[in-house]
């Protein structure tokens, strides 16, 4: 069974886009902007033999705030620019309930599948409590990131700055 990294798109590995104050992902491939240290944190972990996988809730096509083409041109643009193996996007609103919206953990169970991963020697990298929760619930190692301003509502086994760090803290235990 082969490890992976799973990772939260908005906020880990892209910034949020403020309107009124408001973090939101960008709906468009001109809002996207990669964080500082992402490109290296992800080769330093494809290196190390992880597999990489994003796990992305986008509700706002279910709120109607953004298209499903938008988003796809948005993972189009990180296949072709980024060294990740997968993504993996829940197009639902909290009212679905879904097996795939975050905190739940299909879209990890999904990939685990897919992949032949084991969630229980893997890592759950997101930026607010549903992805630590989803990466809980999975069996992952989860690591709280760029945390967004809300309270916590479950713990990440290990809160750090950005994604680089959280290469470091991984890469020093594998």
């Amino acid at each position: 069974m082969k490890r992976a990294v799973f990772l939260d798109r908005d906020g880990v590995i892209n910034r949020g886009v403020m309107k009124a104050g408001k973090p939101f992902a960008p709906f468009t491939l001109g809002e996207f902007t990669i964080l500082p240290g992402v490109p290296e944190a992800l080769a330093r972990l494809r290196a190390a033999g992880f597999l990489l996988i994003v796990t992305t809730n986008q509700p706002d096509v279910a709120r109607g705030y953004a298209s499903r083409a938008a988003v796809e041109v948005i993972h189009a643009h990180m296949r072709a620019e980024m060294a990740v193996d997968d993504i993996l996007v829940c197009y639902h609103d909290d009212a679905d309930r879904c097996a795939c919206r975050k905190p739940a953990p299909g879209m990890i169970y999904a990939a685990a599948f897919q992949h032949e991963i084991q969630p229980s020697r893997s890592f759950m990298v997101g930026d607010r409590w549903r992805d630590i929760e989803a990466g809980r619930n999975a069996g992952c190692t989860t690591i709280l990131v760029n945390a967004f301003p809300e309270p916590k509502r479950v713990e990440p086994d290990i809160e750090l700055a950005d994604l680089l760090a959280a290469s470091g803290w991984i890469l020093s235990r594998a």
